[in-house]
């Protein structure tokens, strides 16, 4: 069965999440240097069946774009038009840096995992946007 992958976009990282094959779970996946995503996905996709990519949208509390939004619009037509037979979703990911965070701390994170800014937030913000499609659909 066909996976859902979310990815998180950061200027520097990006975190990736990914749903087990039922499409019941999202569970954080790695977390890549954004300049290499595209060639990730490209080898990720060769190895696992994945139906749907879940794009994070960002935007300002009003609901206005910030900084981030052209470049996820601009990853969204590209992605659209490298993976045409993908399925792509945007996904409002107001918050989910602030509730990555306080998920790591519930989940007993030390302090230093929680600062080790390489990778964990952003993957645990991308399960936390996939897991917000999950519960849409």
């Amino acid at each position: 069965m066909a996976r859902i992958i979310a990815i998180d976009l950061g200027t520097k990282r990006t975190g990736i999440a990914v749903t087990d094959t039922l499409k019941i779970v999202a569970n954080p996946l790695q977390t890549i240097e954004t300049n290499n995503l595209i060639e990730f996905l490209q080898s990720y996709f060769q190895k696992e069946e994945v139906e749907t990519i879940v794009l994070g949208f960002p935007k300002q509390l009003d609901g206005k774009p910030n900084e981030m939004t052209p470049r996820v619009i601009s990853l969204k037509d590209r992605l659209t038009k490298l993976f045409p037979d993908k399925k792509l979703v945007l996904v409002d990911e107001r918050f989910t840096s602030k509730m990555a965070m306080q998920s790591m701390i519930t989940m007993g994170s030390k302090k230093k995992d929680r600062k080790e800014k390489t990778g964990n937030l952003d993957k645990v913000s991308a399960a936390i946007i996939l897991q917000s499609y999950l519960e849409q659909i």
